[in-house]
């Protein structure tokens, strides 16, 4: 089969590898789409140890059934799947916080991923779709449930009804621009979306139909939002979203770009202002994703642009160059 395979820091080789072997608990898929992370942009600079040279990234996906060494999942049904795969019995899994468990493995990162024609994975860890949905729906369904599981843990922690709120989303990334989508679609009208590049700000003002900034131009403000979603995690935008927050708001942390660095904490107390952290999603929350984009709860998604996947390597130098507008691409096997 082909496989697209991280073979050195910004590069992407399509190799020609070995069909995986179907072993006893796993189904086999034809992969049908899979999209690129920023996770996997991430690996791809070079800058994720726990991805190593030589491992097919990849696991936003949606894929047909070819084979299967478990009951009830017949040739020709399409799944997506959870690619955060737990051990099931720890108190995190029994409480239904699978993302949280100690013992979690991952497509694309411990397991080869899904940038090939065919993957294994655990039958556990697929997740049904209807089977008339679209092959971009579906391969949506991770990044959507991330938006979606840190849009329901703020909703418990705001002081007040989320479309009352004076809102900022940091990032017009694929996390961003579906956090906005969301927002939108549950009511919040004073939404304002911060992204530097213009092709992506324009996207958000056509797709979203919310108010963009430049934050390299124009600063967030101070003490203007009630709450504000950070979907790139540094340094910078960490601090923009402490000095841009209000009294008593929320900001809710859901990117990884950047590890430690200072923030203004004696804001934070005497503001006494939430910072919280977000962790991709659980099982119910890829359930949700699936119905809501299902529904078109997420709009035409006209904003997502499809490649082969031997054009992988380009899609990616042109997401880290800056020159797409989209948030999202997708690769076709």
């Amino acid at each position: 089969m082909q496989a697209l395979v991280y073979t050195q820091a910004q590069e992407l080789q399509l190799q020609q590898r070995p069909r995986p072997e179907l072993v006893a608990g796993e189904v086999l898929l034809k992969i049908d789409a899979v999209g690129i992370c920023g996770s996997d942009l991430h690996a791809w600079h070079g800058h994720d140890p726990r991805r190593k040279p030589g491992l097919v990234l990849g696991h936003e996906f949606v894929g047909t059934v070819v084979e299967s060494a478990a009951g009830g999942f017949a040739p020709g049904t399409r799944f997506t799947g959870n690619p955060l795969m737990a051990c099931g019995v720890c108190d995190y899994c029994v409480q239904g916080r699978n993302n949280l468990c100690a013992g979690r493995t991952m497509i694309g990162m411990t397991r080869p991923g899904a940038y090939a024609q065919y993957m294994s994975i655990p039958a556990a860890a697929l997740i049904a779709i209807p089977q008339q949905m679209s092959d971009i729906a579906a391969a949506l369904t991770e990044p959507a449930a991330t938006a979606w599981h840190a849009l329901h843990r703020s909703m418990q922690m705001l002081t007040r009804p989320l479309h009352e709120c004076r809102v900022l989303v940091i990032g017009g990334g694929a996390i961003g621009m579906l956090a906005g989508l969301l927002l939108k679609r549950w009511g919040v009208v004073r939404l304002t979306l911060s992204e530097p590049n213009p092709l992506r700000r324009s996207a958000v003002h056509t797709h979203v139909g919310c108010a963009t900034l430049d934050p390299r131009a124009q600063a967030p403000g101070e003490n203007r939002y009630d709450y504000i979603f950070d979907a790139v995690g540094a340094r910078r935008t960490r601090q923009q979203a402490i000095a841009a927050i209000a009294p008593g708001g929320l900001v809710m942390h859901a990117g990884l770009q950047d590890g430690a660095s200072e923030i203004d904490m004696r804001k934070l107390t005497l503001a006494q202002i939430t910072l919280s952290g977000t962790y991709t999603y659980t099982t119910a929350d890829l359930r949700a994703a699936v119905a809501a984009l299902h529904e078109g709860a997420l709009g035409d998604l006209a904003w997502v642009e499809q490649r082969p996947l031997a054009q992988g390597q380009q899609a990616f130098r042109d997401m880290a160059e800056g020159r797409s507008a989209s948030a999202k691409i997708i690769l076709r096997p």
